[in-house]
């Protein structure tokens, strides 16, 4: 008896660690970036994930702020919220919060996603409208997305050139969104230096962008897959994002010494 009993108990530990080791990211994980805007400070960001429940299920509810600060602020006003609740085994989300002002360039959108039957329904807080929406399978958010793929890259196993592939619905349309994988890198942060996974995402070259890999983000080489830094060369000057802060992370983050 005592010997099931044992292999029983060797099993539940088994599973339970494998399910810790589904995602990189945990309750009350936290993120702060310094972002510049050519030579100026434009602002600040925060990235906030906690555990909560959404209509009875257990949720990832995380929220994404951004706001300008110093003379960019008097120019160029930029207030966003952004928030996302997301299936804690598959990071599917559920429901999509985009609060922003932008220049005075505003929007305020509740987007209920159905996976079921494929359909996401806005409602447009600012003009009171409602609209629903076709979607693809496994369709992401602007932050669902972020999230999903941490648990989907591989460190061990990438290779350059590598591409992933989700659905992602923005602003009513379905967009085949690419990632490529560049290569590893080791580079200079505020915390020392980190080994890196260099990502570039295909973007839509045009009004805000220059070209189509105008992009670039790194995470770190590790099972956190904590954002670094983002590199983006506008059609107008240049954006970068660097991490300032961070807290509450699921596993170890090597800092390699000078």
């Amino acid at each position: 008896m005592y010997k099931k009993f044992a292999i029983s108990l060797l099993l539940v530990l088994f599973v339970l660690k494998s399910s810790q080791g589904q995602t990189a990211y945990q309750d009350g994980e936290w993120f702060k970036f310094r972002i510049h805007y050519g030579l100026f400070n434009a602002s600040f960001a925060t990235l906030q994930l906690n555990e909560t429940s959404l209509a009875g299920k257990p949720v990832y509810h995380i929220t994404g702020k951004g706001k300008s600060t110093g003379l960019l602020h008097l120019f160029f006003k930029v207030d966003d919220t952004y928030q996302t609740f997301i299936d804690k085994q598959d990071s599917r989300p559920y429901k999509f919060l985009r609060k922003i002002n932008e220049g005075g360039h505003t929007k305020n959108l509740i987007i209920n996603f159905d996976h079921q039957d494929n359909k996401a329904r806005v409602y447009d807080k600012k003009h009171d409208t409602r609209k629903t929406y076709t979607t693809k399978e496994n369709i992401h958010d602007m932050l669902s997305s972020f999230y999903y793929l941490r648990n989907q890259i591989k460190p061990e196993k990438l290779t350059p050139g590598e591409e992933f592939h989700l659905n992602l619905f923005l602003d009513g349309e379905n967009i085949d969104f690419k990632v490529r994988f560049v290569e590893r890198e080791i580079i200079k942060t505020k915390f020392g230096k980190v080994k890196a996974l260099k990502f570039k995402p295909y973007v839509l070259a045009g009004r805000v962008f220059k070209e189509k890999e105008s992009l670039t983000f790194w995470v770190s080489d590790d099972e956190n897959k904590i954002p670094l830094k983002i590199k983006a060369d506008l059609a107008v000057g240049s954006l970068d994002a660097d991490l300032e802060a961070y807290k509450g992370l699921k596993h170890p983050f090597t800092i390699i010494q000078e």
